[in-house]
């Protein structure tokens, strides 16, 4: 009788922490009055520097097709004639200079590429409007270039704790590709209102 009875006295406290908990955190949303910016990590510097990088490694690696394509000639006809001399792999066959072209332009194209994705999701600011319903993240680019969205806090999900990471906290944004990346070197001004609005997890 006495185990029931303390089973349902667990209970209750359980419900009344987890609504008090609600509560509280509802509260705390509808007390934010005006926009309030808890992120804030600009590195304008850091992106130039990596356009310029991203940019000279595409020119470099697509002089490098268009030299492979147009100077690499074929000697298959100078191994024919030269029966005695030992015959040397074609490097200006069809083949080769196709896949040498190809293999220069992937290069630089994945370098253009992964160089762009990672500034459109490093995060630079996020800044919580009045009313703690919407957010608006402001994203890097190259040479420094910034480009901001909002979208209602309910479509964010902050997929682990900032304690739990060592460098990047990961922010998932409903309706978009991939994760947008907070670092950890930059400011948070309201700890305890950012874990409870864009660090916390939800389903999205």
């Amino acid at each position: 009788m006495w185990v029931t009875r303390l089973l349902g006295e667990g209970r209750i406290c359980c419900r009344f922490r987890l609504s008090s908990l609600v509560f509280s955190r509802a509260a705390r949303l509808d007390s934010v009055p005006r926009d309030v910016v808890l992120f804030e990590h600009r590195r304008p510097r850091f992106f130039r520097l990596l356009g310029l990088f991203c940019g000279t490694q595409a020119g470099f690696w697509g002089y490098l097709a268009h030299f492979g394509f147009t100077s690499l000639r074929d000697t298959a006809q100078q191994q024919q004639q030269g029966e005695g001399k030992e015959s040397l792999r074609n490097l200006g066959s069809p083949l080769w200079r196709t896949g040498f072209t190809l293999s220069c332009l992937a290069v630089g194209s994945l370098i253009l590429a992964a160089g762009l994705l990672f500034s459109r999701r490093s995060v630079s600011a996020i800044t919580l409007h009045g009313g703690g319903e919407r957010v608006t993240i402001v994203t890097a680019g190259f040479f420094g270039s910034e480009s901001s969205f909002s979208v209602p806090l309910r479509q964010i999900s902050c997929m682990a704790h900032r304690s739990e990471v060592p460098a990047m906290i990961p922010l998932k944004v409903q309706g978009r590709p991939l994760y947008y990346l907070l670092d950890k070197q930059g400011h948070v001004s309201n700890a305890r209102l950012f874990d409870i609005t864009v660090g916390a997890y939800r389903k999205v």
